[in-house]
């Protein structure tokens, strides 16, 4: 079993987070010992890692929680868990979509400074509206 803080270290949040997960209604599995603290399996710091996954991908505590719900109702509701990480998969996709165009566009910022001629920082915006 692992304290609040031991998970902390090792999902590298604070007990802060983990609280305000609790909270949220994202940890009803969570057991306590007999002085009220939080206490942590194995599996339940692998669930945390997915929150925390889940979270740092962009999914709303909400939907996290409704994931959460689902996972806690049982093998019955596995379909519907799995299109809530499809619909998710699809959002980081576009994300990481928009990323590449981003780091694209500041690549080619970064190349300028490079070059001798850095005055012609417009003509590369004009050149990447005209991609679009």
């Amino acid at each position: 079993m692992y304290t609040i803080n031991e998970v902390a270290d090792i999902c590298d949040i604070s007990p802060y987070t983990i609280r305000f997960y609790d909270k949220e209604g994202l940890l009803p599995f969570v057991s306590r010992n007999s002085t009220g603290n939080r206490q942590f399996s194995d599996s339940d710091l692998n669930v945390i890692k997915l929150i925390c996954c889940l979270k740092n991908s962009g999914m709303p505590v909400k939907e996290i929680r409704r994931y959460i719900d689902l996972a806690m109702q049982g093998v019955e509701t596995s379909e519907q868990r799995k299109q809530i990480m499809t619909d998710h998969r699809k959002e980081v996709v576009k994300q990481i979509d928009n990323l590449k165009k981003s780091l694209n566009i500041i690549d080619l910022k970064i190349a300028l400074y490079d070059s001798d001629d850095g005055s012609s920082l417009s003509s590369i915006f004009l050149e990447q509206e005209e991609k679009k």
